[in-house]
């Protein structure tokens, strides 16, 4: 009866508000967005959200959600293109494409594997969405029994599941997370203010860090610069090739592979922090398992793009589930997407689920509306954008540094963003050098303040209870659904243990020496220690526990870390440095070099203002690094400039200033 009286008049209103020509306006907007990003590597949901996050302020809501859904639907369809085409994977979720996808592509049959993908993510998310709708029929009276000790162990579970599936070797998801936790606990303490890891002599750090530059900083940075290092464009000369309706008979012939990977897409999606980084693999070994044929799995078989593909595009639907209902990010991007709701004024949880049912299911379905219209287009312009992955990326390069220094200040319109982001990239970069997790620290980031309020809420509550009598203390804290959840939370973490030997992101081994991996360990150990004695040294005991219990488990995991280094030899995957061993040693600019360029646009920023400081910086880059004519490189400049000029204006946003500002009057765009 609630199904018949409640949730259908939801969905009615829901597929009323998507169908609103201004609706279906910001969605088209958003997949163009989604496609812009998700065809260059590494660019993924994380680092396109975080990017058009600080104008979502102020939207209408719909309009808002419409433009976010589009843009995050639509990556996991097109970062199939680099899979494909160059043999690198789009996103974490498009890993396991590129084993049967780019042998395809070699072989002639790019536009045979591309197609059957478009299709495959087409259906992926349809699919989900039709799960998702009736999920959450069942799911609203299972909603009512979550209480606060639930939801602390939902979020423990999501941490655990992060943490252990984030890689070959298990301390090092546990410490990556351990400091995401720590990072989110910087500034004042919620509970009660106090100041924990800054002072006010840094009042930048007393609100915290913003999830937009840990968002940028911590993906689109340390891909921008891997990519700028390789020196070239970012496709290298496979063609599409003919077989577009060979695709979609191989879909057609396999529909049933599809519909078992969108499943299993959507049950992945569901848990908490799992998401991309291990669906595809899933998916993946499954159909390899599943299949009688096998041997040509790895050497361009279709069902190979097939079944992972299918889940890639389902588990963004399955991943809305825990970040709707339960306010606990599905994956990284769904943790960006819940900043984003924020801004709509929308709390994911109980309350959006009993109030705002039409808005549910509006996100619901705008993300399968969204899969179909990107599946269009990127079959309808298949052609151009592989074009466009053939542009030299030292040209692309300083445009995209000039886009997220710009987002990044949108932030708090301070200097201040650009400092935190280029110290959080560089931080980036070196977990990303030396195999640590990024998605488990972000997760952690992201659930610090949540896990730290629930904590505290639920030991007030139950510090009472247990007044009352130690029975009633426990039948508050262990409900059979707290159990249930701890129960979950320890298998994942054996499942996890076993499944950690198969992931290896980078596809990288260790050969480099045991020096520069215990370095950057001592610096990380050095970190989580002094975080751990600031927060002994807080009185109030609310203010000090969650960051002190964290600490001293992130202790504990960089302590086994260097035991292990101790113990291990130098082919351990504990010293995996892509730097020595790995896929970046070989690459023809180095590190630092590539890193000086975005330093550079910072320090012009600082002195003479973002406008002035980035002109320099493109003419500096394109002249110089990219090796342009000087016609060319004032046109790029020309052009680059204008762009962010008009796109300011039209959004009525202001640039950064610099020092010359703090003494001269200049006009707008230079003030």
């Amino acid at each position: 009866m609630d199904i018949l009286s409640t949730a259908l008049p939801a969905l009615g209103e829901a597929f009323v508000l998507l169908l609103q020509p201004q609706q279906l306006m910001f969605l088209t907007l958003g997949v163009l967005l989604g496609l812009a990003v998700g065809i260059l590597p590494g660019l993924g949901g994380i680092a396109g959200l975080s990017l058009v996050l600080p104008f979502i302020y102020g939207m209408d809501t719909v309009s808002g959600l419409a433009l976010m859904v589009g843009l995050i639907a639509v990556i996991p369809t097109s970062d199939t293109f680099s899979s494909v085409l160059l043999g690198i994977p789009g996103s974490s979720s498009a890993q396991a494409t590129v084993l049967d996808g780019f042998p395809l592509a070699r072989k002639g049959l790019a536009a045979r594997a591309l197609s059957a993908a478009f299709m495959c993510s087409l259906y992926g998310g349809l699919i989900s969405a039709i799960i998702l709708t009736f999920f959450i029929f069942i799911a609203r009276p299972l909603i009512l029994a979550f209480g606060l000790p639930e939801m602390l162990m939902l979020t423990v579970l999501g941490l655990s599941m992060v943490a252990i599936l984030a890689g070959r070797v298990p301390l090092k998801g546990i410490v990556a997370a351990g400091i995401g936790l720590l990072a989110g606990t910087i500034g004042a303490a919620g509970a009660g203010g106090s100041l924990r890891m800054t002072t006010y002599d840094f009042p930048y750090l007393v609100d915290g860090l913003q999830l937009i530059i840990v968002g940028l900083g911590m993906y689109a940075v340390p891909e921008i610069v891997s990519l700028l290092r390789e020196d070239q464009s970012v496709a290298q000369g496979n063609k599409l090739g003919a077989g577009w309706f060979d695709g979609v008979r191989d879909w057609w012939r396999n529909k049933w592979l599809s519909t078992k990977g969108a499943m299993i897409g959507v049950i992945v999606g569901i848990i908490p922090g799992l998401g991309g980084s291990v669906v595809d693999w899933i998916a993946y070994g499954y159909t390899v398992q599943s299949s009688k044929d096998r041997e040509n799995f790895g050497k361009g078989d279709i069902r190979g793009v097939i079944g992972p593909e299918s889940s890639a595009n389902a588990t963004m639907g399955g991943a809305l589930v825990p970040t709707l209902i339960f306010g606990i990010p599905g994956s990284g991007t769904m943790a960006v997407f819940l900043g984003g709701l924020a801004l709509l004024n929308l709390s994911p949880g109980l309350h959006m689920v009993r109030q705002n049912l039409d808005v549910t299911y509006t996100i619901v379905w705008s993300l399968a509306l969204a899969n179909v219209i990107g599946a269009g287009i990127c079959i309808l312009l298949s052609a151009q954008i592989a074009k466009f992955s053939k542009i030299r990326f030292a040209i692309l390069a300083p445009f995209l540094f000039m886009l997220i220094s710009f987002a990044a200040f949108q932030s708090r319109q301070s200097i201040g963003d650009l400092i935190a982001l280029i110290a959080i990239g560089f931080l980036g970069i070196l977990l990303r050098r030396f195999d640590y997790s990024r998605p488990a620290f972000l997760i952690g980031f992201v659930l610090s303040n949540q896990a730290e309020a629930f904590a505290n809420m639920a030991n007030q509550i139950a510090g009472a209870r247990f007044n009352r009598g130690f029975w009633a203390g426990m039948e508050y804290i262990a409900s059979p659904l707290a159990l249930t959840i701890l129960a979950l939370t320890i298998v994942s973490i054996v499942v996890g243990l076993r499944s950690a030997k198969f992931i290896n992101e980078h596809d990288a081994e260790a050969s480099g020496g045991k020096r520069t991996s215990v370095i950057f360990l001592l610096c990380i150990t050095t970190y989580v220690a002094v975080s751990v004695m600031d927060a002994a040294m807080i009185s109030r005991l609310g203010d000090k526990i969650f960051p002190l219990t964290v600490g001293l488990v992130t202790l504990a995991a960089c302590a086994g870390l260097l035991v292990r280094m101790r113990r291990a030899p130098e082919t351990d995957p504990v010293f995996v440095d892509l730097e020595r061993g790995g896929p970046d040693e070989k690459l023809p600019v180095g590190l630092w070099s590539t890193l000086a360029w975005f330093a550079m646009l910072l320090a012009a920023s600082l002195l003479f203002g973002f406008v002035i400081g980035l002109t320099l910086f493109l003419l500096a880059f394109f002249r110089t690094r990219a090796r342009l004519g000087l016609p060319m490189t004032l046109i790029y400049t020309a052009g680059g400039v204008a762009a962010i000029i008009l796109f300011a204006g039209v959004l009525g946003r202001d640039f950064p200033p610099g020092l010359l500002q703090a003494y001269t009057d200049l006009p707008w765009p230079l003030r």
